[in-house]
This record gives C-alpha cells, sequence and structure tokens, in this order.
C-alpha cells in the first residue's frame, strides 16, 4: 500500500496528536445527540393512548402519525443531505446542529397540536430535522476510527437508540400521569436547542484538522451522484444488509409502539408502569445487545470477516420463538421477562451492519449508503410498521377486540426469521467485498 492510500485508508492517522482526544470528544457528544434523535421520535409510542383518547384518533391515524409522518420526509430528504455531507468541503458538525435544533423544536410544536392535522405536520417537521444527523454522523466515525474498531464505534453510537427509547417511555410515561402529554412533547423537545449549541462549540469537523501538508494528498476523487449508486449498489452484500435491515426496523418500530399498547390493553398497566417495564425491554435490554453485538464483531471479524455479522444472524432466529412465548403469556411480568432476552439479540445488529456498510464502499460514498440503509429503514420500517400494524390491529378488531393487538404481535414474532436469513447471507459475501479502508 502507498504512502497516499494508506492516509486515505485511515485519516485518523494523519490527525493532530489532540485527535483521538478529540475523537473521544465527539462520540460522547454524537451519543448524546442521537440519545435526544430517539428521544424525540419514539416518545409518541408510550404517549399514543392518552394522544388518541385526547384528539379521537384511530389505531391507523395513530400508526400514521408514528410512522409515515415521520418517515417519509426522513428518507426522502436523507440522500440528498448525505450526499452534502459526503462532499469534502462541508462542515458535517454544523449540519447535525441544525438538523438537531429543526427537530428538537419541532418536536415541542407537537405539544401545541389542537387536532389531527397540526400534530401530523408538526411530525413531518421532525422528520425533516432528524434526516440530517445519522448519515453525517456515521461518515465522522468512520473518518475518525480505524476500520478494525468502526463495529464497535458504530454500536457506541447506536446506543443512542435504545438509550433513548428507554428515557422516552420513563419521561414520557411519568411526565404524562402528572401534567398530560403536551407537556411531556414540550420537556423532551426544548433542551435539544441547547445540544445544538454544545456541538457547535465543542465538535470540530475532522476534515478541518488535518495539517494542510496532508490534506491534500488525503482528498479522495470527487464522486458523482451515480458513480456512488453504482458503486454501492455493486455489492451484493450490501443489498443483502439493507433488506435484513429494513425488515428489522419495521418489525422494531411496529413492535415498539403496539407491544405498549399490548400492555396497557391486554394487561391493563398504565402508561406510567407500561413504560417503566418496557423501558427494561426495549431500554437497558437494547443497550446490552447494542453493546455485545459491537464487541463481538470486533473480536470475531478479526479472525473472519464473515462473522462481523454471525452473531446478528443466528441472534435474531433464535430469538423470534422466545418473543412469540412472551407475546403469548398471560401474567405480564413473565411477559417482560420473556422479551428481553430478544431485544438483547434483536438490536445486536446496529453497530456491525453499519460498520459493514462503511467498509463496502469507498469515503466519498459513505454518507449516501449510511442514508440508503436510514432510507430502508425509515421508509418501510418506520413508515409501515407502526401504520401496518394499526391497519391489522384494526382489522382484527371486531374479532378479537381489545386483543386485537396481541394476535398482530404473533405474526411480528416470527416474521424476525427473515432478517436472520439476510444477514448469514450477507455474511458470506464480506471476505470478497469489505475494503480495507
Amino acid at each position: 500500500m502507498t504512502d497516499k492510500h494508506a492516509l486515505v485508508a485511515g485519516t485518523e492517522a494523519a490527525l493532530p496528536d489532540g485527535a483521538a482526544r478529540h475523537t473521544r470528544t465527539m462520540l460522547g457528544i454524537l451519543l448524546v445527540v442521537y440519545i435526544f434523535n430517539f428521544l424525540d421520535r419514539q416518545i409518541v409510542n408510550i404517549l399514543a393512548e392518552p394522544i388518541k383518547r385526547d384528539l379521537g384518533l384511530s389505531d391507523t391515524e395513530l400508526g400514521l402519525l408514528a410512522g409515515p409522518a415521520f418517515a417519509v420526509f426522513y428518507a426522502l430528504l436523507g440522500i440528498p443531505i448525505a450526499r452534502y455531507a459526503d462532499k469534502e468541503g462541508s462542515n458535517r458538525v454544523r449540519l447535525i446542529a441544525l438538523s438537531l435544533a429543526i427537530w428538537s423544536a419541532m418536536t415541542a410544536v407537537c405539544g401545541l397540536a389542537q387536532n389531527f392535522v397540526q400534530l401530523l405536520f408538526a411530525r413531518i417537521g421532525v422528520g425533516i430535522g432528524e434526516a440530517g444527523c445519522t448519515p453525517a454522523a456515521h461518515s465522522l466515525i468512520s473518518d475518525s476510527v480505524a476500520p478494525e474498531k468502526r463495529p464497535s464505534a458504530i454500536a457506541f453510537y447506536g446506543l443512542g437508540v435504545p438509550i433513548g427509547s428507554l428515557l422516552g417511555l420513563i419521561i414520557g410515561g411519568i411526565v404524562n400521569d402528572l401534567y398530560g402529554w403536551r407537556v411531556a412533547l414540550m420537556l423532551v423537545g426544548a433542551p435539544g436547542l441547547l445540544l445544538a449549541l454544545v456541538v457547535l462549540f465543542f465538535m470540530r469537523e475532522p476534515r478541518h484538522l488535518r495539517p494542510a501538508d496532508t490534506a491534500a494528498v488525503m482528498t479522495p476523487a470527487r464522486m458523482s451522484t451515480g458513480e456512488a449508486m453504482r458503486e454501492i449498489f455493486a455489492s451484493r452484500a450490501f443489498v443483502y444488509i439493507l433488506i435484513a435491515s429494513s425488515v428489522v426496523a419495521f418489525l422494531g418500530y411496529g413492535k415498539a409502539l403496539w407491544t405498549i399498547s399490548f400492555f396497557i390493553r391486554s394487561h391493563g398497566l398504565s402508561t406510567t408502569e407500561a413504560g417503566l417495564s418496557m423501558a427494561v425491554v426495549l431500554g437497558l435490554a437494547g443497550v446490552f445487545g447494542t453493546w455485545l453485538g459491537g464487541k463481538m464483531a470486533d473480536i470475531f471479524g478479526v479472525r473472519d470477516k464473515r462473522h462481523i455479522l454471525t452473531f446478528p444472524a443466528y441472534g435474531m432466529a433464535v430469538a423470534a420463538p422466545i418473543l412469540f412465548l412472551g407475546y403469548y403469556m398471560e401474567d405480564w411480568r413473565v411477559a417482560v421477562a420473556l422479551l428481553i432476552i430478544p431485544t438483547i439479540l434483536n438490536s445486536a445488529y446496529y453497530g456491525p451492519a453499519y460498520a459493514c456498510v462503511q467498509g463496502l464502499v469507498r469515503p466519498q460514498a459513505r454518507a449516501v449508503a449510511a442514508s440508503i440503509m436510514l432510507f430502508g429503514q425509515n421508509l418501510i420500517g418506520l413508515g409501515f410498521g407502526p401504520f401496518l400494524f394499526g391497519v391489522l390491529s384494526d382489522q382484527l378488531a371486531p374479532t378479537y377486540g381489545q386483543e386485537s393487538v396481541r394476535y398482530v404481535l404473533y405474526g411480528a414474532a416470527w416474521l424476525g426469521l427473515i432478517p436472520a436469513f439476510f444477514f448469514w447471507r450477507a455474511s458470506l459475501r464480506l471476505g470478497r467485498e469489505l475494503k480495507s479502508g
């Protein structure tokens, strides 16, 4: 490998001595940003039932608010924003700060909505703001961390998913019971505006930290959008990971919303009880699973690249029957306990999958590759998961009444075998397709 290629392959090797400290600071701040990202996005799940009662919504309308209203604009704007983030002259830090300010403000505005239409447009605003965060964040991390450490670094960032969901469930449930759902939304939205200032003042764009004498060498050749797309979709492993991750998101977002409604409707829990119970499952178990997936990929991926995805593939296959039993149980305590292991196993994919995506393409296409993953996960997953789960629940309600959600979740449990298969198929191609940088 030439000196030039070595520099391109590992940005962190050419950064100043303070780069390691800056990388740790960057990862910590990005984690907090992603926590707010999911806190603002997912708090609607625990507030779904009180919002439904207050605004007189159907399950279909509730699913529309939780899914397509957010996901369609998030997905459509994600790719052009990511294309901007991939440009050498762009400032990804400022992009993340602006995105954070927009979605935080719109989350607070959700609390002011007086009807379905107003809440719909406010949720669209949240989706527009959040579209600029994760592709730029993944690109920043990949430019700052050695390739062999990317799974755990991206998994660390991915901890924002379960932690944000955990905080959303706890804060949303407690504040709703005390002050109502409107106050809960405004309470979680406002701090994000201050966090946007923290991002601007304490994070630096790695492209601007490079020494002047290496900047020209490290600047990769420009790649057109068409070239980036062709390189991305030429990878069979990427296509398999995209399919698997999209199905994971479809099931995950659907279950995140309707499992809470299931415990409230079928087991008679309050929003606080459901929020605290699901915080254990979706929060603590998700944190452990996300961390474990990244760590396992780091350890076993060094020995054989296909093992980067082995744990997510086999874990999801094991999770399916246990998840079914959890929804089947009549004692809610037993049900919650049985959901812990599947949540750990289903959360393990984040770091390995997104690290593979960053390694399957050149640096000029990394943010776009991440945005395509998010396009699939959000348009298919968040866009249709909660919505179609709600539609099915309405269709089954005449037969099963309050238990209709339980039967929808039965089917969702077994569908987890689909992403398990595609992650396994992707793992078989990693040895040939993963790049060194």
